[in-house]
């Protein structure tokens, strides 16, 4: 670590201040506190004998020891309507590396003329009912007339041979039916 040109905390000391330390004790600013800095082996021996109990009663050290200590206080609810205001937004975020707006990004399809984005799901149920990935809703719907009446046990003379896959294109079709590319 660089120093920044602060010199070690400790009166006497010719080395450079890398370290940060609380401030000492009733050096209030008003503000934020003034950190200390120190060099290597003063903020070593500073920490080996801070006590953060130092001047509690028993009382106050069984309190501050207490399983949930610290996390009696509210936070504030993110979701809307539970109070505490609104949540943060994304714009509130920084996000150099584009690791969280390349995942949730929406970029049109391709292959569909109104660019609505295809799930894998979706596409593997357009495959499975014999439909491109343009389909439309009424395309969708046309073709699961069709494979309802070719595969049904009635239009077969009670032959229930094809009921699994009348059973694959029932949940292909409601699947499909709910997706946001044919909403």
């Amino acid at each position: 670590m660089e120093s920044n040109g602060r010199a070690c905390a400790e009166p006497g000391c010719p080395e450079p201040g890398e370290f940060r330390a609380p401030p000492l004790e009733g050096a209030s600013t008003g503000g934020p506190p003034a950190f200390r800095w120190m060099c290597l082996d003063h903020v070593r021996a500073f920490n080996a004998r801070y006590n953060f109990f130092d001047g509690m009663t028993a009382e106050e050290i069984h309190h501050a020891q207490r399983p949930l200590a610290g996390w009696e206080a509210e936070t504030r609810a993110f979701a809307r309507g539970h109070g505490g205001g609104q949540g943060p937004r994304w714009a509130d975020f920084s996000d150099p590396l584009d690791a969280i707006a390349a995942r949730y990004r929406r970029e049109p399809a391709a292959d569909r003329p109104d660019g609505k984005p295809l799930s894998g799901e979706d596409r593997a149920n357009l495959k499975l009912l014999g439909l491109g990935a343009d389909a439309d809703r009424s395309a969708l719907r046309k073709r699961y007339s069709e494979l309802v009446r070719r595969y049904h046990p009635d239009r077969n003379g009670g032959d229930r041979s094809h009921e699994s896959q009348l059973q694959k294109v029932i949940a292909a079709y409601q699947a499909l039916r709910g997706a946001p590319a044919f909403a």
